[in-house]
C-alpha cells in the first residue's frame, strides 16, 4: 500500500492527490541544481526545456509552459534576497534553519504571489501541491501556511514592512527594495558615484529580463540576413548586432544554428570593435585575445582582423573553453589559431603582438542580469583571489604586445577593484612606457561614458552588460 493510499483524511471528505504540476517541477529542479551544484541557470535550464518539448504526453511542454517556467526560475533567483526578508518575516524560525528544499518551494511561490499576476489562490494551490509532491504532506502543510500569510499583502505593502527606511540605512533598504546583497550595492554605488537614482535605476536594470543580442560575424553573416529573423530589431550601438525581442529564439536561427552569427551582449561587442579601431603604429598583422574562453569576443576579432589581412592567436587556459573557442571560430573567413596555454605563463615571446585583448576572469558583477544567482554567490573575499590573477595578465598583455601596439583590459564587473585599481597598478609599474588611451571617441554614438579615459557601460544607460575597458599604448 502507498504512503499517499495511507493517508488519514477526514470521513466523507475523499483525499485529493496532488496534481503533478509539469512547469514547477521543472522550475524546481532548476532551482535545486543551481543552489546544490553552484549551476548557473543560464547552463542548466535550455537542457531541462529542451527535454520538456520532447515528451509525449500531458508533460509535454508548448511555448507558454516553457515561457512561464523560464520567469519562475530567472524571477525567483533574482528576487530572491526581498522574497528571503518576506519569508522571514512570515516562519518563526531563521531561515537557516528552514531546508533549502523548502526554502525553494516557498520563494517560488513568493515569486508568483508577488511578482506575477498569477491569482492568489492558484499560486497557493499549485505551490502547496508541488511540496506534496517533492517534500511531502508535512512540509506541504508548513509552505501553505507560510504562502497565505505572504498572501495577506502585495510587493510594495511587504516592502513598506521588512525593508528599514532609506534615511535610516540607505544600502540596506536598496538591497531589500532590490533585492541585491549589501556589498554589492555599496560597491556598485561606489562605482557611479553620485545620488541615488542612479543607483536605483542601475539596480533596477539588473532585475530586468535582458534581451537576446547576436553578432553577426563579419564575412560570415550580415544584419540584413539576421533582421530578416522574426522579432528582430537592429541593435543600438554596434554595427553588428541585432536584438531579438521578447520570444526570440536564437536556436531558430539559420546564421546561429550554423555559427555564423552568435549570442553577444553588445557590450561585449562594443570591446572588441573599440581594440579593433585603436589606432596603432606601423603593422597590423598579428593580434591575440589572450583569455578567449568562451570565444564571443575571439570569433569577432578574428573576422575583423581577416579584413585587413591579419592573423589572431586566441589563447584559453582552460582546455574545454579552448574548445568552445574553435568552435565559435570555425569558418572564419581568414587565418588564426586556438591554443589552451597559461595567459600568466604565456608560450609566445614578448613583443609579438600587434593588438592584445585580455578579458580577464572577474566577479561578473557586470551581468547580473543573466547570471542573478551570481549576486548571491559572490562574495566580496572574490575580489582578493581574482585581484593576483587580473594584475598579472594586465602584466602579460603588455609584455605581449610591440611598441607601438595596443592593449586592451576588459572585465564584465564595473568594481572599481577590478578596473581602475588594476590598471593603476599595473600602469605604475611601467612609467612612461605604457600610456591610456582615451577610448570613448572608439565607442562611436554611444553616449554617457564618463570622464574617461577608460569605459564603463552600465545596463541602466546603455543597455548592456556593465563591460568595463582600458585601452593601452605600448610607448616604450
Amino acid at each position: 500500500m502507498s504512503e499517499q493510499s495511507r493517508r488519514p483524511h477526514k470521513p466523507g471528505k475523499p483525499y485529493r492527490r496532488p496534481q503533478k504540476d509539469p512547469v514547477r517541477m521543472l522550475a524546481f529542479e532548476a532551482l535545486r541544481a543551481v543552489d546544490e551544484r553552484d549551476a548557473y541557470a543560464n547552463l542548466v535550464l535550455p537542457p531541462l526545456l529542451r527535454r520538456a518539448r520532447e515528451k509525449e504526453g500531458p508533460d509535454k511542454f508548448d511555448g507558454r509552459d516553457a515561457a512561464l517556467a523560464t520567469e519562475l526560475v530567472y524571477g525567483t533567483l533574482r528576487w530572491q534576497g526581498t522574497y528571503d526578508a518576506v519569508i522571514a518575516a512570515c516562519v518563526d524560525r531563521p531561515l537557516r534553519e528552514v531546508d533549502p528544499p523548502v526554502l525553494d518551494v516557498l520563494s517560488l511561490g513568493a515569486h508568483q504571489l508577488l511578482g506575477t499576476r498569477i491569482p492568489t489562490h492558484a499560486a497557493v494551490s499549485a505551490s502547496v501541491d508541488l511540496a506534496r509532491v517533492v517534500l511531502g504532506d508535512g512540509r506541504a502543510k508548513f509552505v501553505n501556511a507560510v504562502l497565505r500569510k505572504i498572501a495577506a499583502h502585495d510587493l510594495d505593502g511587504w516592502l513598506e514592512r521588512v525593508a528599514p527606511p532609506y534615511d535610516d540605512d540607505p544600502e540596506d533598504h536598496l538591497a531589500v527594495v532590490h533585492s541585491h546583497p549589501r556589498w554589492v550595492v555599496s560597491a556598485l554605488w561606489d562605482s557611479l558615484g553620485g545620488g541615488r537614482a542612479g543607483i536605483e535605476d542601475l539596480l533596477e536594470a539588473d532585475n530586468e529580463r535582458p534581451e537576446v543580442t547576436l553578432v553577426a560575424r563579419p564575412g560570415r553573416a550580415t544584419t540584413e540576413e539576421l533582421l530578416r529573423e522574426e522579432a528582430a530589431v537592429a541593435g543600438r550601438w554596434s554595427p553588428y548586432a541585432v536584438r531579438l525581442s521578447e520570444g526570440g529564439e536564437p536556436g531558430a536561427v539559420d546564421a546561429v544554428r550554423e555559427g555564423r552569427a552568435g549570442v553577444q551582449d553588445e557590450g561585449s561587442q562594443l570591446v572588441a570593435l573599440a581594440l579593433a579601431s585603436a589606432p596603432v603604429e606601423g603593422r597590423d598583422k598579428v593580434w591575440l585575445d589572450g583569455c578567449a574562453g568562451p570565444g564571443g569576443k575571439a570569433a569577432l576579432l578574428a573576422a575583423l582582423a581577416a579584413e585587413r589581412g591579419a592573423v589572431l592567436l586566441a589563447s584559453e587556459k582552460q582546455p574545454h573553453r579552448a574548445g568552445l573557442v574553435a568552435k565559435a571560430l570555425h569558418g572564419n573567413p581568414g587565418p588564426y589559431q586556438v591554443i589552451a596555454a597559461d595567459g600568466t605563463r604565456p608560450p609566445w615571446r614578448p613583443g609579438m603582438f600587434d593588438r592584445v585583448l585580455m578579458d580577464v576572469p572577474c566577479t561578473g558583477l557586470g551581468a547580473l542580469r543573466r547570471r542573478p544567482e551570481a549576486r548571491w554567490r559572490r562574495r566580496p573575499e572574490d575580489l582578493e583571489g581574482f585581484a593576483p590573477l587580473q594584475r598579472a595578465l594586465l602584466r602579460t598583455a603588455l609584455e605581449s604586445v610591440r611598441v607601438g601596439g595596443v592593449v586592451g583590459y576588459a572585465t564584465c564587473s564595473p568594481h572599481l577593484a577590478e578596473t581602475r585599481a588594476v590598471v593603476d597598478d599595473v600602469l605604475k609599474q611601467y612609467g612612461d612606457a605604457a600610456d591610456l588611451i582615451d577610448a570613448r571617441p572608439l565607442l562611436e554614438g554611444v553616449p554617457a561614458l564618463g570622464e574617461g579615459p577608460d569605459v564603463q557601460l552600465w545596463p541602466h544607460l546603455h543597455g548592456t552588460d556593465a563591460m568595463y575597458l582600458a585601452l593601452i599604448r605600448r610607448v616604450a
